[in-house]
């Protein structure tokens, strides 16, 4: 559980800067130069997400398993991360009117993947590391509209044509990783061997 834990620390850490030093950040960027900062922010990141893969993994081989979620929680994690998939495509695809009116579709479906997770999963890891997440996510979301109303940010509605390319592109991703990647990278098959 420690890698896990330091894999987290390692991954999520500077992804919280703009929620607790945002003013920090803003020095360091100006000291460092906007390369070498995304640099070493993508090496930190980069080392703790190994260090998240392989703790999760040797907490998986001795799991603690704190309760016995109902079947159906699995079908509704499903569910849900269709929509987080969909939510994750639709911060990249340009112009639709889902980033339009949520403005931060990415840390949403954050948001959902993990809470989908913590609805199907049992394990104490599966809780810290899921957990983990969802609690970023929240303060995540809550400082990023923060800094939008403070700074003035306002979005684009979007067009329904590029809100469909979004909503198509996330459900295919999305079944590509339900029906064969998440069995192939991580050993659980969602819809059963």
């Amino acid at each position: 559980m420690t890698i896990l834990i330091l894999g987290l620390v390692l991954f999520l850490g500077p992804h919280s800067v703009r929620i607790v030093a945002e003013p920090w950040r803003t020095q360091m960027l100006q000291r460092l130069g906007e390369k070498p900062w995304k640099g070493l922010y993508s090496l930190v990141s980069l080392l703790g997400f190994v260090l998240i893969i392989w703790g999760y993994g040797v907490a998986r081989a001795d799991p603690v398993v704190l309760w016995q979620p109902p079947v159906a929680m699995r079908h509704i994690a499903s569910l849900l991360t269709l929509f987080a998939f969909i939510l994750l495509t639709a911060a990249y695809v340009p112009g639709n009117s889902i980033k339009g009116r949520l403005h931060h579709p990415m840390i949403l479906g954050v948001k959902l993947w993990a809470f989908a997770h913590l609805l199907a999963n049992s394990m104490l890891a599966d809780l810290v590391l899921f957990g983990a997440f969802l609690l970023w996510a929240v303060l995540d979301y809550r400082a990023a509209r923060k800094r939008d109303r403070e700074q003035g940010i306002s979005y684009p509605p979007g067009t329904l044509g590029r809100s469909a390319v979004a909503i198509v592109i996330g459900t295919a991703l999305w079944a590509a990783f339900a029906f064969w990647l998440h069995f192939a990278w991580i050993g659980v098959a969602p819809f059963g061997a």
